[in-house]
């Protein structure tokens, strides 16, 4: 094959118009992500963007906005029960999955600021 793939450069979560000081309070503050600048030409369309460990995640304003309350990213998590902890001191409520358990996988769900499903998971040894 003349081509492959190397992998996800971002991922794009959609927002309501007027989302970026939420975002950043959401993102940046409670996850400790970093924002990075948007290409100029692009800062006309709104969102913020992070960067999350080697990936980025764009958070971007669509007008007509739904939460995606069923597909989700899925972010790769060390110590996953002190991140739980945090967003508990957060108010931020997670919803445990332990259908994976078996696997050796623990994770939870949260919904970000916007109703979007987050997933977060870690890797244990079985």
């Amino acid at each position: 094959m003349a081509y492959h793939f190397n992998g996800i450069d971002h991922v794009q979560l959609a927002a309501p118009e007027g989302c970026e000081k939420e975002a950043r309070d959401f993102f940046n503050q409670i996850f400790g992500w970093t924002e990075i600048p948007k290409p100029e030409q692009l800062q006309k369309r709104g969102g913020v963007w992070f960067q999350c460990g080697v990936h980025q995640v764009h958070i971007g304003v669509q007008h007509d906005f739904v939460p995606a309350s069923k597909a989700h990213p899925a972010f790769h998590v060390q110590n996953l029960e002190q991140l739980r902890e945090h967003l508990h001191k957060h108010s931020i409520q997670v919803l445990d999955d332990e259908a994976r358990a078996d696997e050796g996988v623990r994770r939870f769900y949260l919904n970000d600021p916007f109703g979007n499903r987050l997933e977060f998971l870690e890797f244990i040894a079985v």
